[in-house]
């Protein structure tokens, strides 16, 4: 069963010396210059993997692990599903007695409180704020005007990758925009990509049963595929 420390100061000026020689009886100490705002750290996390069962996790002062009650609380959770123990010096806690744990569970408690209590602060702030007519979300790229000429636009027969480029749109984008476009002019668009003579049915008529398919008042009929004739 190992004591493995953990040292951290938030900015290259600062030392970790002392935090050394506090931590010097620990069988492996993990430390870095990681500011405690920062919500990953390397040392931390590889301490944190490699404590086993058994072992004990020391550190000099609670905020020299973590960066607020509900991370602290997120940790010792992590500590206690592996069965190991937490110490801290300056502030004489252990959890390896029952005054210690009963610390631990006093500050899950004030943890999930604070994260309650924000969560209705949020809703109050969302509720208070749509009153005023604030819209959520993101902010379409194109105004009303503009979707309406790019559908045209796409019903004159102009190409995805053009419309793409001209509006510096993604293509998921262009076919939002084109989702809402009207029968009628999804059909005269499919008409004007067919090649002069070409009788072949747009993709708009071919879900069609039966060979033939009416839509916006016109009818649309398509040759049957047929097998090459034998020569006799």
């Amino acid at each position: 069963m190992a004591r493995v420390g953990y040292a951290r100061v938030s900015s290259i000026g600062q030392s970790l010396d002392v935090q050394r020689e506090k931590l010097q009886h620990c069988d492996k100490l993990f430390q870095e210059t990681y500011s405690g705002a920062v919500g990953t750290r390397p040392q931390l996390r590889a301490c944190l993997d490699y404590v086993r069962e058994g072992d004990t996790l020391v550190v000099t002062r609670l905020d020299r692990l973590a960066r607020s009650t509900l991370h602290l609380c997120q940790i010792a959770e992590t500590l206690a599903r592996k069965q190991v123990h937490f110490q801290v010096l300056d502030q004489h806690l252990d959890t390896s007695d029952a005054t210690g744990r009963l610390l631990f569970h006093m500050l899950g408690a004030i943890a999930q409180f604070e994260t309650e209590l924000r969560a209705e602060r949020q809703m109050d702030g969302i509720i208070k704020a749509k009153a005023r007519g604030v819209h959520f979300g993101r902010t379409k790229k194109l105004t009303k005007q503009q979707s309406a000429e790019l559908r045209d636009r796409r019903a004159q027969g102009v190409l995805i990758t053009t419309l793409m480029r001209d509006d510096t749109l993604s293509k998921a984008s262009v076919y939002r925009y084109l989702g809402d476009m009207h029968p009628s002019q999804a059909l005269t668009h499919a008409s004007s990509l067919e090649e002069p003579g070409c009788r072949r049915l747009p993709v708009l008529a071919r879900a069609c049963a039966g060979g033939a398919c009416t839509a916006a008042g016109r009818s649309w009929t398509w040759p049957v595929q047929r097998a090459p004739r034998s020569a006799t």
